[in-house]
This record gives C-alpha cells, sequence and structure tokens, in this order.
C-alpha cells in the first residue's frame, strides 16, 4: 500500500488558448513506467444526454501485443469528458466485472464554449480483473429538461504498460471480491440507508485480505458536514437545516462485529476521483478461511442515539485478496479484539439571547485488533490492525441567520503490522472552515454568486498546495493558484512532474456562466 501525505486539492478552472474553459483535479500523476512499450485500447465513447437508469454497458477483451495477458507492470485509465449549457454536477461509477474502481464526479459546464476535463487513473491493483474479459460499465445518470440542458461527451481509454527485466510485473492480489449489488446492467454501488451486507466466500488459503470502501453522500446528505445536531434542530426555522448532525463514519463489519472505519472529509475532496479508504481485514482470516460464507456489512453512521442518517450514501467496496501457493488452508485465531462498533461522541450547544446558535458535535474511535495466521505452507505471521480517529465539527448561525460558519477538523492514523513490517499505513488530517453569508435578506446586493436573468455568476480565488510521496521514492508537488476561473500560478516539483517543471501562468480575467447554486439544507436563498 502507498504512504501518502497532502493537503487537500480543490477542483479547479483554468483558461486555455482554446476556447473551452479547462477542468482540472490537483492530483499526482500515476507513477507508472514511461519508458515501457505502452498498448492503449478505447473501452467506451458515450454521450450522456437524459440518461437516468441508461448505463453505457460494454464487453471487454483484454490485449495481447503488450506481453503475456496479466504480466502488466501497470494499467492507467484516461478519461475525457466535455459539456456545454446549463447543469449539475454529476456522479459517475465505474464498475469492472461486478467491482466499482472508480467513482467520478462531472463539474459543472459554462454556457457558452463550454468545459473539458481528462483525468488519469492508476488502477494497476485492480490487475487480476483487467488480466480476463468482462463486462465493463459506466453509470453517469444525467436529466435533460427546461433549465437543464448540458450532455457530458465521453470517452475512455485504457493504456497497459508492458512488463520488462527494468520494470518488473506489478505486485497483485490473486483473488478480487466485489461487495456490490452484483448488477451486470447499471453501477454496483448500494444505496444506505439501511446498511449494505452481502455474503462472501473468502479462499481457504487466503493469507491477506484488504478492504477497500467507496462512499459518498448524496441527496439531503451530500453537505453533511452542515447538518445540524437533532438536539438543537429545534432552534431553527424549519427547512433551515437537514436533521442527525454533521458527523459521518463509514463502518465495515464481518459478521457484525467492526473490522474498520472512515472518515470521509467533504464534498469537494478528490471531486474527480473520489477518494477510496483501505482496511486491513488479515486480523479476520483465520474466521473468514473456515469454508463458509461470512456477512460483509457497510452501513454509515451519525453521532446521533440512534445513529441515523438521512438518505443518502451510495457505497460499495472490494476484497483484495493474496492467497498461499500452497493451496492448503490457512489456520489461526483472534487474539485480541477491542474496538466498540460506534465512536464515543459528544453534542453541546449554546443558544444566545440575541438567537445565536453555536453546536459542537465530538467523537473519537479506537480500534485494535490482533491475530495470528498460520499458512498452509507453514508461515507464521502476527497481524496487528489498529485505528485512532478524531473528529469535532463546530456550527455557528449568527445575525438572524445570515451568516452560518462551520469549523471542522478530521484526523485520524490507520495502521497494519505484520509480523512487524507496516503493509497499511494511512495518517490523515482535515481540517476546514466555510463561512456562508447572505448579504441582505432579499439578496439584492451583488456578491460572489450572483444570480442575474443573463445567467448565474461566480468569482473567488483559490490557492492549492499539493504533496505526494510513496514507499517507492515517487514524489510531486504542486502549488497553483486561480482568481475566478483564470489560473494566475502554477508551479510543480518532483520526480513525477511533467518536463520542463511548469512556470506561473498570467492570465486575463475572466467570469464563467453557471446552474444555480445548491445550498446546504435544501434552504433557498434569501429572496427566493
Amino acid at each position: 500500500m502507498k504512504l501518502s501525505a497532502f493537503v487537500a486539492p480543490l477542483l479547479l478552472a483554468a483558461c486555455t488558448s482554446a476556447a473551452r474553459l479547462v477542468d482540472f483535479q490537483v492530483a499526482q500523476p500515476p507513477p507508472l513506467p514511461k519508458d515501457a512499450k505502452q498498448c492503449t485500447i478505447q473501452i467506451l465513447e458515450r454521450t450522456f444526454a437524459f440518461s437516468f437508469g441508461d448505463a453505457e454497458v460494454v464487453q471487454f477483451t483484454p490485449p495481447t501485443d503488450c506481453g503475456p495477458v496479466g504480466s502488466w507492470a501497470g494499467i492507467s485509465l484516461n478519461f475525457t469528458v466535455t459539456s456545454n449549457g446549463t447543469q449539475f454536477d454529476r456522479l459517475g461509477i465505474f464498475t469492472f466485472q461486478n467491482v466499482e474502481i472508480w467513482r467520478t464526479s462531472t463539474p459543472e459546464p459554462t454556457i457558452g464554449d463550454g468545459i473539458i476535463w481528462t483525468y488519469l487513473k492508476d488502477v494497476t491493483r485492480f490487475l487480476p480483473l483487467f488480466s480476463e474479459p468482462g463486462t465493463f460499465i459506466l453509470q453517469l445518470d444525467n436529466l435533460i429538461e427546461t433549465g437543464l440542458d448540458g450532455e457530458y461527451a465521453t470517452t475512455l481509454h485504457a493504456t497497459f504498460f508492458e512488463s520488462s527485466i527494468v520494470h518488473p510485473p506489478a505486485p497483485r492480489a490473486n483473488v478480487i471480491i466485489p461487495v456490490t449489488t452484483l448488477s451486470n446492467t447499471t453501477g454496483d454501488d448500494a444505496s444506505v440507508p439501511p446498511a449494505f451486507s452481502l455474503n462472501v466466500t473468502v479462499p481457504r488459503n487466503a493469507v491477506q485480505v484488504y478492504a477497500e470502501l467507496l462512499p459518498s453522500g448524496n441527496g439531503n446528505e451530500e453537505f453533511w458536514y452542515f447538518n445540524t445536531a437533532n438536539q438543537f434542530l429545534g432552534d431553527l426555522p424549519a427547512g433551515f437545516s437537514f436533521p442527525d448532525g454533521p458527523l459521518r463514519e463509514v463502518r465495515l463489519l464481518v459478521d457484525g462485529r467492526l473490522a474498520g472505519a472512515a472518515l470521509p472529509p467533504i464534498t469537494s475532496y478528490g471531486a474527480l476521483d473520489l477518494p477510496t479508504y483501505f482496511i486491513d481485514l488479515t486480523p479476520f482470516v483465520p474466521v473468514l478461511t473456515d469454508g463458509n460464507p461470512h456477512n460483509i456489512t457497510i452501513d454509515v453512521s451519525s453521532a446521533e442515539s440512534d445513529h441515523a442518517i438521512n438518505q443518502n450514501w451510495f457505497v460499495s467496496g472490494n476484497l483484495q485478496v493474496v492467497t498461499d501457493p500452497s493451496g492448503k488452508p490457512t489456520t489461526g485465531s483472534i487474539t485480541v479484539y477491542d474496538a466498540s462498533p460506534f465512536p464515543v461522541t459528544t453534542t453541546t450547544g449554546t443558544l444566545g439571547t440575541n438567537g445565536d446558535l453555536v453546536v459542537t458535535v465530538a467523537a473519537t474511535h479506537s480500534i485494535h485488533i490482533e491475530s495470528h495466521i498460520v499458512s498452509g505452507s507453514g508461515k507464521t505471521t502476527n497481524v496487528v490492525w489498529t485505528q485512532q480517529l478524531s473528529y469535532s465539527n463546530t456550527q455557528s448561525f449568527l445575525d438572524n441567520l445570515l451568516i452560518q460558519n462551520v469549523l471542522q477538523t478530521s484526523e485520524g492514523q490507520s495502521t497494519s503490522l505484520h509480523n512487524g513490517v507496516s503493509a497499511v499505513v494511512d495518517k490523515y488530517s482535515f481540517p476546514f472552515a466555510i463561512n456562508i453569508t447572505s448579504l441582505t435578506p432579499d439578496g439584492s446586493t451583488s456578491g460572489f454568486f450572483q444570480e442575474t436573468s443573463s445567467g448565474n455568476f461566480g468569482n473567488g480565488t483559490s490557492t492549492n498546495t499539493f504533496s505526494y510521496s510513496d514507499t517507492k521514492g515517487n514524489t510531486y508537488q504542486r502549488q497553483v493558484s486561480s482568481v475566478n476561473t483564470n489560473i494566475t500560478s502554477d508551479h510543480q516539483s518532483g520526480t513525477l512532474a511533467p518536463l520542463p517543471a511548469s512556470k506561473g501562468l498570467n492570465l486575463p480575467q475572466a467570469q464563467a456562466k453557471f446552474s444555480i447554486p445548491r445550498l446546504p439544507g435544501g434552504r433557498h436563498k434569501p429572496g427566493q
């Protein structure tokens, strides 16, 4: 597993010499061997107009002109999209062999010349799937109606990197097990609540199992970190905020026992490549390898007493399994299990005589699981899996609700040791502060986002500082700043940086037209 450290990147847009607006996400280029022989194939091409319930379903056949099938040094996907008009952001689900391999969302297009974006994704860890023919699905539910005319024209290519002495075949799981709805006609994600469960059977000779979770909030949960704790919901006007508070913990359970958890940051983080979360299930190998089906559950919980959330989160997962070459059953036992099913939470708040409301929700969660594992070949492994998660969200509703401030911190460290050697290391911190200010009660004063009869206009500034490193020595740093839709400076460095390193840009100011904004809690702009 890769070890990375970064400041959360945001989606930016840059004006280029072409007419279209170029959107991009600040992220590291895939760490793949550029000097290896490459074979690129087109997987699909589709314009998504009115496409609700109408996914693109194609059949994939692995290429044979970049060495033996399955021996590749790496695999990447190139997703390029153009759009023009007025449209909301839409969720995209890439499913292959019933495994969700990529979740993305679309930028909202501009009126006029439109937008374009390209994202390169490293999918090398799914090499076992790409080594076999199978069904590839892209679900991108789009809606065309009065006021929404933007279509998304998409193409998807896969590039395979031939292995060699210099670039050996990539490490791979032996088996990848989907934890999905197993649909063959649409994206395989499940809607939560209620919790999603699936019975799976793990090979009896499994010696390592890693779970990958893909969650994202949607509908009334799209801006979950703005939701108000139920205890204080009555202190706000009806319809101003959704209930069930701002904490969301994604949980993975094995036969009803908590195996690991994740705290998603915010909606916009990783917009083109939504983050996934790894949990080491190896401590459960002695249980999973008994030859029987076992229940895997993914759910999302809140800090409320009943742990309820709103509709809805889309979730899926997969189990990446490493097997012992002997083929003999693995044995062992779980020796330590210390994991409360839910985090320890507190909710406090104050209501001032002037109507100002301040609410804080805090949580901590500690997980510690150990196992002793004996493979069919006789190798013994002592596994220690720990997670330390902490969370705090303070919301301030001020000045007769014209101002809402959110200050949130989400931190965690997940560590897995196999005989004292790190197998999974994930340390993260996602602090953020958000201010929503309605400039006048009737919304008549112009501000950062304006709605007019000729279109909706936004303005603002953004600076992203991004740093990446992994255990193979790859590094990448980027600092990019923008004003409105123009990149004002862009500096890249590190082993993965393009050559020559980019320099700052100075481009004229411009504004772009966008669709109407969605506000937290389903509320409208004052005056609407």
